[in-house]
């Protein structure tokens, strides 16, 4: 059984690479290998990103673009999530759930970003900029030794992820009932700094699942955990991508 690292990514859980690595394979991962299908799955992501921002972007009106964006939005965001949910619970078939997830993901990401580009002009080419920045960043830190993953840092990250998950929780349910969380979606200075600190654990997700990838490549898991570890990378990606809009947003909109 392997000994891996924890992650508070669900698409990366010990628990996976556990019950996958029992499968006898001639071809093992690699961390070359993990991150060349994390580059092809940026690039499904950005090409679908694209088709539904021009389908924004070419309608006559703001109100005409929402309407001819809406479904693919719909579509990106729902059969992502559903894509994810096979893709965690089946990892055998990341080498085509991974390219799917990608596709829909950007297809729902497109859509967002042209909306929030025509309310604040510029918003989208910083918030790929910082997405891109925080990424380096974490995987500096990580491969320089700056940021050791011990147990305890492990265990904080993973308590403050389910965290902001039960508040997201919490804020879906009150909203299916009219209620709002001005706290959380607010451009107040608390509704400001909880984004902060949301960004910081997205963040710090990122170099869990690095430390995840690398120990399951060094103790030979099966060649198509490649797909399955850029499928786990992009997860947190898009996440990180998702929180940094939402914080710039709400900057922008106290101007």
């Amino acid at each position: 059984m392997m000994n891996l690292t924890k992650s508070s990514n669900p698409a990366l859980s010990e628990k996976v690479f556990n019950k996958e690595y029992t499968t006898a394979s001639s071809e093992v991962m690699t961390i070359n290998g993990t991150i060349n299908k994390t580059a092809l799955s940026l690039l499904l992501v950005i090409a679908a990103a694209v088709f539904t921002w021009n389908k924004f972007f070419n309608a006559v009106t703001p109100e005409a673009g929402m309407s001819a964006v809406m479904p693919w939005m719909a579509i990106g965001g729902i059969g992502g999530f559903i894509t994810a949910i096979v893709t965690i619970f089946r990892p055998k078939s990341a080498g085509i759930s991974t390219p799917i997830y990608a596709v829909l993901e950007g297809m729902l990401l497109g859509g967002l970003s042209a909306v929030l580009e025509a309310s604040y002009s510029g918003i989208v080419m910083r918030a790929v900029a910082l997405t891109l920045a925080v990424f380096a960043a974490m995987l500096f830190f990580y491969r320089s030794g700056i940021i050791k993953v011990t147990k305890k840092f492990m265990m904080g990250v993973f308590a403050a992820t389910a965290g902001i998950a039960v508040v997201y929780l919490i804020s879906f349910v009150a909203g299916m009932f009219g209620a709002q969380l001005g706290f959380l979606h607010g451009n107040s200075n608390l509704s400001i700094g909880i984004s902060l600190v949301v960004v910081a654990v997205a963040a710090l997700n990122l170099v869990l699942d690095f430390n995840f990838i690398e120990r399951a490549a060094e103790q030979g898991a099966p060649k198509y955990m490649e797909w399955y570890g850029a499928f786990g990378l992009m997860v947190t990606l898009v996440w990180l991508y998702l929180e940094i809009l939402r914080l710039l947003s709400k900057l922008a909109s106290r101007d």
